[in-house]
């Protein structure tokens, strides 16, 4: 727990502590776009979903909407035949469930409810409907992506779990009650930018006394002082 505290307190100092903004994201809009987002990055996943809804202002026009025609959309979002199909069956199943193209009853429920509801729908993981208690119910839990496993995976934080499934189970009970959405947030953020998959920018971490991954590279100087890396880091979080 020491070690996570550390990791909060130096992501918070350095990047500030995030605010979610209001109001929420309906829970079906933020289903969907997180289907979108999966295997691509936040820029085309943003300009698949933007586009699609421009084209079909409401989820039935969507449900009803020949394939082809979400195909073409979301290409550019990649895995477009296949997320195409899925956000079809997704609506066809809050349909029938619900009786609308609406889950804001999901509002009333528990999260161990909502997660067990969401995740019977074809495509949709643990991340993806952490994502909407998260995001769109304002809930306090924590998603993992293969970018948050990542960065658990080498601070050392998820005990040397393989998968982002693994790694949700054993941080959702450890991240401390109102810091899921600031470390989630956060470690997005400094994956993007510093601890990068290919390319970490290790000579800048903040973290890299305590990182544990072996392929990391060796700063820049051993005797530079924290002052100086520190603001190395702030001249990087200005392109954040």
């Amino acid at each position: 727990m020491h070690r996570l505290k550390l990791v909060i307190d130096v992501l918070e100092k350095h990047l500030g502590v995030p605010r979610q903004g209001s109001p929420l994201p309906l829970p079906l809009d933020m289903l969907i776009a997180t289907v979108l987002s999966q295997n691509t990055n936040d820029k085309n996943s943003h300009r698949a979903y933007t586009q699609l809804r421009e084209r079909y202002p409401s989820w039935e026009q969507v449900a009803t909407a020949p394939l082809s025609s979400l195909t073409s959309l979301l290409r550019v979002g990649g895995m477009a035949n296949q997320k195409s199909r899925r956000i079809k069956e997704i609506l066809g199943v809050v349909k029938s469930r619900f009786g609308a193209y609406d889950l804001s009853a999901l509002k009333e429920w528990t999260n161990e409810r909502v997660m067990t509801e969401l995740t019977t729908m074809k495509g949709v993981g643990p991340k993806t409907a952490a994502c909407v208690l998260l995001f769109s119910l304002g809930r306090d839990v924590f998603p993992v992506d293969t970018h948050v496993h990542r960065l658990c995976t080498r601070l050392g934080l998820s005990n040397g779990s393989r998968t982002p499934e693994e790694t949700y189970e054993r941080m959702r009970d450890r991240v401390p009650r109102g810091k899921k959405y600031s470390l989630h947030t956060n470690l997005i953020r400094f994956g993007r930018k510093v601890c990068r998959s290919n390319s970490p920018a290790c000579q800048i971490c903040p973290l890299y006394a305590h990182c544990l991954y072996k392929g990391k590279t060796k700063q820049r100087s051993m005797n530079r002082t924290h002052s100086t890396a520190d603001h190395d880091f702030m001249l990087l979080d200005n392109v954040l």
